[in-house]
């Protein structure tokens, strides 16, 4: 009877954490670890991504992955250094906020450089390893922002929308090199650094801003995406490319009107 580690088929693989220097990035670098995989840690903070490292006695890189020179070098750092190269997470993404007619096109550059360029610079760098290597897998963070409307972070929704068909477009191209390209949506996660700007603004009980929108009634926390960032890189998902799971607490499955259901009606 296989173990665990023997069904997940990522022991001794050498594997890349992109942005794991906390919340998401930090619970996949350690559940990557337990099963067994060499891991690296890139962070823009080389300080973060040591002390992750330490944690799995991995190896930690730094380096801005939003520029495409500083993003080949990590990976192809993380390449030399771990002898290899066939797992990949990449987890960095950030929000902007503002309605569309105030919204600056600085603001909208950017969140497009770090919510969805530096997929296809670390996707590619990748690649071009695990094709001469005999292929490998990328999971990307998306979120569901990209799958419906994003009301005042506009460009955050449409990157992830790009992220995701670009993740797409990756699964044709590479397949034929058995590169795998899958992503993971999110919906609200309980990352420190969310968590520390809701405090700032006095909010800690932040699971009341969505217990009527999201049926579990809460918000994710870092190892809920962890798991299936894992499950992707994993053989578990051998036959799977090209496809997002929603990991949302069940909120696009729930009814999106308010008002009255039919069974609020009395007696």
């Amino acid at each position: 009877m296989s173990t665990a580690n023997e069904a997940f088929g990522l022991d001794g693989k050498p594997a890349l954490v992109v942005g794991g220097g906390s919340g998401i990035g930090r619970a996949t670098v350690q559940l990557l670890a337990a099963a067994g995989a060499r891991v690296a840690v890139a962070d823009v903070d080389l300080d973060r991504a040591r002390e992750v490292a330490a944690e799995v006695d991995g190896l930690a890189f730094a380096g801005d992955v939003t520029d495409p020179v500083q993003a080949t070098a990590i990976v192809d750092d993380a390449h030399a250094a771990l002898g290899g190269l066939q797992a990949v997470a990449n987890i960095v993404g950030l929000a902007s906020w503002g309605d569309l007619l105030s919204m600056d096109d600085a603001t909208w550059d950017h969140d497009l450089r770090i919510n969805l360029l530096h997929h296809l610079y670390v996707g590619r760098a990748a690649a071009r390893h695990m094709r001469d290597e005999g292929g490998g897998a990328l999971a990307l963070v998306t979120s569901i922002s990209g799958i419906y409307g994003a009301p005042n972070h506009a460009a955050y929704g449409a990157a992830k929308a790009g992220a995701m068909s670009l993740a797409r477009t990756m699964a044709n191209e590479w397949a034929p090199f058995g590169i795998r390209v899958n992503c993971v949506a999110p919906d609200v996660i309980g990352t420190p650094r969310v968590l520390s700007g809701f405090a700032e603004r006095g909010i800690t009980d932040v699971n009341a801003i969505v217990a009527d929108e999201v049926p579990l009634a809460r918000w994710g926390r870092p190892e809920e995406i962890a798991g299936p960032l894992v499950f992707l890189l994993s053989e578990l998902a051998g036959f799977m490319t090209g496809q997002t799971l929603v990991v949302d607490g069940g909120s696009m499955a729930r009814f999106p009107h308010t008002g009255p259901k039919p069974f609020d009606a009395p007696e």
